[in-house]
């Protein structure tokens, strides 16, 4: 199950879906995200992880053959409501410790038969739960998780809407930590995330490390050169101050793009001939880059602000964040070229 949610992870969320063609299912967060992707005529199957939130938004599902996750009260209320229309597949959401969505074992029972009686009774029930701590590979966490969800399972009795083997549930646990990481949370489908587009889900870890190849690479170019005398500053604030006669690179990339404001002084910015650093604040639309040294880099040059010879992973350690959140944050005037 291909997670495709946040325009694929900032890769263009139809140029994506169109590619992974041997995914055997997309998973987005929100019903706008899937009807993009029907609109562009992908006729996987798509799962919302969110579900739905209204009788409207159940009765899209229904046109566009979405598969439901269920994790609240309400939405089993709105498929009890629903007079006529699509049998789901539902995909029941246990809180296995995360505490964001899902069912806690307590109430899972009782969520279960509700559903099992709808009025309209589900084409399938499957489970899901989401890890808190895969990521972690030496959390006990995940184990736990692991353990209640087994509990909660073994628990159930035998039912027709379950389609797994000797009639008990299909299962989805892994997310990309999970899948890599834990060998017994991988269930029956696997949703990767971040992985899916090359990047570790570890700290301190590459996606190289693991065998992936970035997908992504964001290039910005030079538009101007700055000759900066020692002890003057450079950009909002003076933050960056030349200790010596400096070369300063001017690259059209700004926070309006995706790089962050708070990305650091000393950041690394790959040219042809080498790596220059981030000297001063991102502004909006453009940021200044100490090249001192470096040769061949004019007005025109191409820059690599991260992708597969600078990996993202790194270059989130100096905006202190996650290199999920470096990834979905392009912005979409940023323009993408499939290559």
């Amino acid at each position: 199950m291909a997670v495709v949610k946040a325009n694929a992870y900032g890769h263009g969320l139809v140029a994506t879906a169109s590619t992974l063609t041997a995914a055997d299912a997309f998973a987005v967060a929100r019903i706008e995200e899937g009807v993009l992707l029907r609109e562009a005529g992908i006729t996987h199957p798509i799962v919302l992880l969110e579900g739905v939130f209204s009788g409207p938004q159940l009765a899209e599902a229904a046109h566009r053959d979405f598969e439901l996750v269920v994790h609240d009260p309400s939405q089993v209320a709105l498929l009890e409501a629903q007079g006529r229309g699509r049998r789901f597949i539902v995909w029941i959401k246990v809180d296995t410790g995360m505490n964001r969505l899902g069912f806690r074992p307590e109430e899972f029972p009782q969520a279960l038969a509700r559903l099992c009686s709808l009025p309209i009774p589900p084409r399938e029930i499957r489970l899901m739960t989401h890890l808190a701590r895969a990521d972690e590979r030496d959390c006990p966490m995940t184990a736990e998780q692991l353990a209640r969800l087994q509990s909660l399972i073994d628990a159930l009795p035998v039912h027709p809407a379950f389609a797994g083997p000797r009639g008990r549930p299909v299962l989805s646990i892994g997310n990309s930590a999970g899948l890599l990481g834990w060998p017994a949370a991988r269930g029956d489908w696997v949703r990767p995330g971040l992985a899916l587009y090359g990047v570790s889900p570890f700290p301190g870890e590459l996606g190289t490390d693991l065998g992936l190849v970035p997908a992504m690479t964001l290039e910005s170019s030079v538009i101007a050169m700055r000759q900066v005398p020692r002890g003057e500053t450079v950009g909002y604030g003076g933050t960056w101050r030349a200790e010596r006669n400096s070369t300063i690179a001017i690259l059209a990339a700004g926070y309006g793009d995706g790089v962050p404001r708070h990305l650091r002084s000393g950041a690394p910015v790959l040219f042809p001939t080498g790596r220059g650093v981030l000297a001063g604040r991102v502004s909006m639309d453009m940021i200044a880059v100490d090249v001192t040294g470096l040769p061949g880099v004019r007005v025109g040059e191409r820059a690599i602000l991260w992708g597969a010879t600078l990996p993202v992973e790194q270059v989130a350690e100096y905006a202190e964040t996650i290199p999920y959140e470096l990834i979905c944050g392009v912005s979409q005037r940023v323009p993408l070229e499939l290559r």
